[in-house]
């Protein structure tokens, strides 16, 4: 600003809105980070295993949280450290809990003798795939990719430790046109 007398130039004062806009942006960014760093993380989904329910390179939201509090259900998708190499993150539905016996018939998935329901697995995306009976122990779950015909999961590298899984997949966020709640 010029001061119309001496010539002099000076900055202009940041005021008492421009102190509370820097106030806004700081408590917005710090609650951000709070939730990204200790409630929901957004991750990348890498492969086809998930479909038709999660499409490659699709973008969700998984909480962090929700296990601390509560406890991991069949059918639940959640993300963990892969058993095989836990610098990789799998994605993948709980089928079997902790004491469940998990068979699998020609595709058709058996817990504790009974078929289990699953309508997020098309027809198209079913094997003919067997495995003899698996007790699940405790502390651990048998994961399987929701896309049987394409899916690394428990069939191949075991069950996975409860301390391996770090979130539960809750909300699509990108594309657009996927985006809303998980089932």
């Amino acid at each position: 600003m010029e001061d119309q007398g001496t010539g002099d130039k000076r900055e202009p004062e940041l005021g008492e809105y421009g102190w509370k806009w820097l106030r806004e942006v700081a408590i917005s960014v710090g609650i951000s980070l709070f939730i990204i760093v200790f409630l929901y993380q957004p991750v990348k989904v890498e492969g086809t295993s998930m479909m038709p329910g999660l499409a490659d390179q699709e973008r969700i939201f998984i909480n962090k949280y929700a296990y601390r509090v509560g406890a991991i259900e069949r059918g639940d998708v959640v993300v963990f450290r892969y058993p095989g190499d836990p610098s990789k993150n799998y994605i993948k539905r709980i089928v079997g809990v902790p004491g469940d016996e998990i068979e699998i018939l020609r595709g058709a998935v058996l817990v504790n003798g009974s078929r289990l329901v699953e309508p997020y697995v098309p027809e198209q995306f079913r094997d003919e795939r067997s495995m003899n009976v698996v007790r699940v122990p405790e502390g651990s779950y048998f994961v399987l990719g929701d896309h049987r015909n394409l899916s690394s999961d428990s069939r191949d590298f075991g069950v996975v430790g409860r301390e391996a899984i770090f979130g539960k997949a809750v909300f699509a966020y990108w594309p657009t046109g996927l985006m809303g709640k998980l089932r």
